[in-house]
C-alpha cells in the first residue's frame, strides 16, 4: 500500500531515513582511527588481528539481515527497530566494558546483528510510502545525506580520542543508539498495516533462497557483488595501517580518508544521472574494467618505482568511485527476476554477497605487509572474477 508523503513532514522523513541508514557506517568507520589503539588496549599479537573488529561487524549484519528482512514484513518496522536497536545497544556496552580482544569481537558481532535491522527497515519503510519514480527520487535524497557519514565519521571518532579515550567511540555508538530509537518512537508511524503482513515462515524463505541460487542471473550478480564487497572490506580493513603505519600520515588520516569516501559519493550521484541513458549493464561492466586495470597498473608500477602517498591515494580515489558505481547497480541487476518476492529475496541476496565478502575482505586485510601488493593484487583479482562472471552470463 502507498502512503502519500507528508509535504510538512517530508524533510524530517529522509532525514530520519537518512540516519536509520548510517547506523552501520558510523559504527564502522568513527572507530577506524582508533583500530590500532584497541588492538594494543586488547593485547593482539599481531597489528592484523585488530582487523577482525571490522570483519565481525559485517558477519553479523550477513545474518541479520536474513532474520530482519522477513521479521520486518511479519511484525512491522518500528517493532523491528525497537528489538534490533536494543541488540545494537547490548552489543556497544559489551564493548565499552570489553577486557578481551574475544569479548570485544563477540560485541562486534552482536553490533552488526543490530545494524542489520535499521538498514533492512529503512528501504522497506520507503518502500511502503512510496513507490516508482517517487521511491527512487526519495532514496537518491536520502543517499546524499547518508554520503556525508563515512566523510566525517572518522573524523568524530580522531575528535573523541583527542580529548578522551577509544572507550568514547563506543559511548558515542550508545548516545547516538538511544537517540535514533526515542527518534523514532515519538515521530515514526507504522508504515506496514497489519493486513499488509506476511506471515514469517521458514519454508517461505527457503523457498526464496532456493529461488535465488537456482535463478542463473540472481546467483552471479550476487557473487559479483559479494567479490566488490570483499574489495572493500579489504580495503577497510587494512586503511588504518596503510595511512597511519605506512605512510605516516597521523591524525590526518580521517581527512585523506574522507576525501577518498567523496569519491564514493559523487559516483552514486553520477550514476543517479547516467544509469537510464547508459543502463546498469553497461555502467557495471565499465567500472569493473576500470576498477581491475587500474590497479594490475598500479601493480605494474609498484614493481618498477616507489609508491608515494599520493599515488595510493589517487588511486583509492578511483577505486571507491568505481564502487560506487558498481553497488546499485549490481543489486539492482541481482534482485530483476526476483520481481513477486523482492523484499525477501533482497535480505537472502545481501546476506550472501556479504557472507562472501567477509573471507575474502578479511583474506585482503589479513596478508597486508606493509606494502600496498595485497590490497591491490585483491581489487585486481576480485575486479577480474566479477568482470569474467558478468561476461559470462550477460553471454548465456
Amino acid at each position: 500500500m502507498t502512503h502519500p508523503a507528508q509535504p510538512t513532514a517530508s524533510k524530517e522523513f529522509i532525514a530520519m531515513m537518512a540516519v536509520l541508514m548510517s547506523v552501520v557506517a558510523i559504527s564502522i568507520d568513527a572507530m577506524l582511527p582508533a583500530l590500532g589503539i584497541i588492538g594494543k588496549a586488547m593485547g593482539v599479537t599481531h597489528p592484523n588481528q585488530a582487523q577482525y573488529l571490522i570483519s565481525c561487524i559485517f558477519l553479523g549484519m550477513a545474518i541479520g539481515q536474513l532474520i530482519c528482512g522477513p521479521l520486518s514484513d511479519a511484525i512491522g518496522r518500528k517493532n523491528i527497530l525497537y528489538g534490533s536497536i536494543s541488540l545494537y545497544l547490548v552489543g556497544s556496552v559489551m564493548c565499552l566494558l570489553a577486557r578481551s580482544i574475544e569479548v570485544m569481537l563477540l560485541g562486534r558481532f552482536i553490533q552488526g546483528l543490530g545494524v542489520a535491522g535499521p538498514n533492512v527497515a529503512c528501504i522497506s519503510i520507503v518502500r511502503d510510502r512510496f513507490s516508482g519514480r517517487p521511491m527512487a527520487r526519495m532514496m537518491s535524497l536520502v543517499m546524499m545525506i547518508f554520503i556525508m557519514v563515512p566523510v566525517i565519521a572518522p573524523a568524530i571518532g580522531q575528535s573523541l580520542m583527542l580529548v578522551s579515550s577509544w572507550h568514547a567511540i563506543f559511548v558515542l555508538y550508545i548516545v547516538y543508539a538511544l537517540a535514533v530509537l526515542l527518534w523514532i518512537t515519538l515521530r515514526l508511524p507504522e508504515t506496514l498495516l497489519p493486513e499488509n503482513r506476511i506471515p514469517f515462515r521458514i519454508g517461505t524463505i527457503l523457498h526464496s533462497a532456493k529461488r535465488v541460487v537456482t535463478n542463473r542471473r540472481t546467483i552471479i550478480y550476487t557473487i559479483c557483488m559479494g567479490f566488490t564487497f570483499g574489495a572493500m572490506i579489504g580495503d577497510l580493513n587494512s586503511a588504518q595501517q596503510i595511512f597511519q603505519v605506512q605512510f605516516g600520515v597521523g591524525e590526518m588520516f580521517v581527512v585523506y580518508f574522507g576525501l577518498q569516501a567523496l569519491a564514493f559519493g559523487a559516483a552514486s550521484l553520477v550514476n543517479a544521472r547516467m544509469v537510464e541513458r547508459l543502463g546498469m549493464r553497461y555502467i557495471c561492466l565499465h567500472a569493473l574494467s576500470v576498477m581491475s586495470g587500474t590497479s594490475l597498473l598500479f601493480l605494474a608500477l609498484h614493481a618498477i618505482i616507489p609508491i608515494t602517498f599520493w599515488w595510493f591515494f589517487f588511486y583509492g580515489v578511483i577505486l571507491l568511485f568505481c564502487i560506487g558505481l558498481l553497488f546499485g547497480n549490481l543489486n539492482a541487476l541481482a534482485l530483476e527476476p526476483m520481481g513477486d518476492i523482492a523484499g525477501t529475496a533482497a535480505a537472502i541476496i545481501g546476506a550472501t554477497s556479504i557472507s562472501l565478502a567477509i573471507p575474502l575482505g578479511t583474506l585482503i586485510g589479513q596478508l597486508y605487509d606493509g606494502t600496498l601488493i595485497p590490497l591491490a593484487s585483491g581489487f585486481a583479482l576480485l575486479g577480474l572474477g566479477a568482470l569474467g562472471l558478468m561476461l559470462w552470463v550477460e553471454k548465456r
